[in-house]
């Protein structure tokens, strides 16, 4: 995996690798002390929260989309164990943009589906880059009606910039599939988890997105629409898509600022692409939380839960006398 950096990583990727190089100088390099090597450490642990402490919109969405970012089968395969993944939607076709099937979670039988994007030319189209046909709604919401039938909570992990756009899609009916996602899973009477663990874009987020609980990891984003999308729209131009990126509110503070989610998983120093495992078990610790608060309702409470969740969403604002 080619290691990717950002604009605003330079600096840090600049004081980690000048920290390698004390830590394992070659022959003829200056060496350097245990005390100053730990003097540098001290100073690249002060940059990384500066430099993440204090994210604008844009670069939270450009750490969102980060090459390097675990994507949906990296964390089943760090948090779930004895992972049984489904094909297919019995209708058309298998969508590789969705991934699925039981697994365990610390010995609990769970049901666990996500969005997964590809690392490379190759496994980008046949992911098609994270953008789910309508297959790939219809194949999740299979695999959640055999955990209802199976009586297993589920657990989706959303990573797309929205449903695949394309006129074999529209053929095949994207919003029908989306819209019959929502309101099946309203229906739902197990426990459903969300959680947004990068892009989290438009009604193919959604899709995934109904939950009795939705989470964003710290450095992810939930949007109506993608920033370069609106700022076409707004000023037929995407180069202001970092001013569009500001205006969307689409950060896990501005969501939860709007109660349009319960909350934000933490990500280790430095974004969740520094390192897997952590990134990992901080996420595993948060679904293992949340799931046992939801496991405690009854069928009837999930379900009402759920639905009083989203009917309780309204922004108005009255009228200027």
């Amino acid at each position: 995996m080619a290691n990717v950096v950002l604009d605003f990583e330079k600096p840090v990727a600049e004081l980690e690798a000048q920290l390698e190089a004390w830590e394992n100088p070659v022959q003829g390099d200056t060496e350097h002390t245990e005390k100053e090597i730990k003097e540098l450490k001290k100073k690249l642990v002060s940059l990384k929260k500066e430099v993440y402490g204090n994210l604008t919109p844009w670069q939270k969405v450009q750490l969102a989309r980060h090459p390097n970012r675990p994507y949906t089968l990296d964390y089943i395969e760090r948090i779930f164990t004895d992972f049984t993944e489904f094909h297919g939607d019995r209708r058309f076709a298998d969508d590789p943009a969705i991934v699925g099937g039981f697994a365990k979670l610390n010995g609990q039988p769970v049901m666990v589906i996500g969005t997964q994007k590809g690392r490379n030319t190759k496994e980008s189209v046949f992911r098609n880059f994270g953008c789910p046909h309508p297959e790939g709604y219809r194949k999740a919401l299979r695999l959640m009606q055999i955990a209802q039938l199976a009586n297993r909570p589920i657990i989706t992990l959303i990573d797309t910039p929205g449903a695949f756009p394309g006129v074999a899609s529209e053929e095949r009916h994207i919003g029908e599939a989306i819209a019959v996602n929502l309101r099946e899973m309203f229906a739902l009477t197990v426990p459903v988890l969300c959680i947004v663990i990068g892009e989290g874009g438009s009604g193919g987020a959604l899709g995934l997105g109904v939950g009795n609980k939705v989470f964003l990891l710290e450095n992810a984003y939930y949007s109506v629409i993608t920033p370069e999308g609106c700022a076409a729209i707004l000023w037929k131009d995407r180069a202001y898509s970092e001013k569009a990126a500001a205006a969307l509110s689409l950060t896990g503070s501005d969501l939860l600022r709007l109660n349009l989610i319960d909350g934000t998983f933490p990500e280790p120093l430095g974004g969740a692409h520094s390192d897997y495992d952590q990134a990992a078990g901080m996420l595993k610790e948060g679904i293992v939380t949340e799931l046992q608060k939801l496991m405690k309702m009854s069928p009837e409470e999930l379900k009402n839960q759920r639905y009083e969740r989203f009917r309780s969403i309204r922004f108005f604002q009255e009228p200027a006398e």
